[in-house]
């Protein structure tokens, strides 16, 4: 490949190296490269695309192209992403968002839904993106986030900045120092098995340690936050879990154990992924 290549050679280019690469989905990040690299939003791709691309333009692609090609998550590479109505900065500090959160962010809303200045913990923020999507799409809420990394604590506040929103972060394991109550606690922290280190995809081993893996079962992080979030609720309250699909309803059994009201919700595609768990009105 030469400078002197037109944009719509460089997309195909750009396609085919990824491709190459065993990148799960070329087109789209090629293109989203070619966009990002060239400052080109999606109409020039079309109304540009005999035209040649300058010899720094090319070179910054290329750069962007070899990294992706070496499986650094797109994410990365783009350094933001629109997720849950909000912007993220996404790096090596946290977790990189997963669409399948999203989904986890609506259940909590859907939660809130008739609940006045509702009081809302996140646990294992990460870069806050649960934490942020809700404080955006409910003001009202009084919104704190905790996790363990100084690292993701520093992104999380990077981006409650960047989105202008009023979000408490605190540095602690799980629900250290804090009492509640609250009306929502909801948390995707690490759970996967120790086990799975040796076979996820490159991407993966891209994000930190501490924000994956939980033990040998997966679930060294969302037990003791069951027995801490049980004081921390308010009766009628709701604690709202992401977990490993092959977790998810063998964890809610041990809830009910518990006593817990308990719900296993699937994702879009049909997985078991998602806990809710109801404490008991008193009375």
């Amino acid at each position: 490949m030469t400078a002197a290549l037109t944009l719509h050679t460089w997309l195909q280019e750009a396609t085919r190296l990824l491709r190459d690469a065993g990148v799960p989905s070329p087109e789209a990040d090629a293109r989203a490269l070619v966009q990002h690299a060239l400052n080109l939003g999606g109409v020039a791709l079309l109304t540009r695309g005999t035209e040649p691309v300058a010899e720094a333009d090319a070179a910054r692609l290329v750069n962007l192209l070899r990294r992706r090609a070496a499986r650094e998550p797109l994410q990365h590479l783009l350094g933001e992403v629109e997720w849950g109505g909000v912007r993220l900065r996404t790096d090596r500090r946290a977790l990189v968002p997963r669409p399948e959160t999203e989904w986890l962010l609506h259940l909590a809303l859907e939660t809130l839904q008739g609940v006045s200045a509702p009081r809302v913990l996140d646990v294992g923020t990460g870069t806050g993106a649960l934490a942020l999507g809700i404080k955006a799409a409910r003001p009202d809420a009084s919104v704190t986030a905790t996790d363990l990394s100084p690292d993701a604590l520093t992104l999380a506040r990077e981006n409650a900045v960047l989105n202008g929103l009023d979000v408490v972060f605190l540095a602690g394991r799980l629900l250290a120092g804090l009492s509640g109550p609250f009306d929502l606690i909801v948390s995707n922290p690490p759970y996967l098995p120790a086990a799975d280190r040796e076979q996820v995809d490159p991407e993966v081993r891209f994000d930190p340690d501490l924000a994956l893996y939980a033990g040998p079962e997966g679930l060294d992080v969302a037990r003791p936050l069951a027995v801490e979030a049980q004081a921390a609720l308010a009766p009628g309250s709701v604690r709202l879990l992401e977990l490993d699909p092959r977790n998810a309803a063998p964890f809610a059994a041990e809830l009910r154990e518990q006593g817990w009201q308990v719900a296993v919700l699937p994702d879009l595609a049909g997985r078991e992924r998602f806990v809710r768990a109801n404490r008991r009105a008193e009375g």
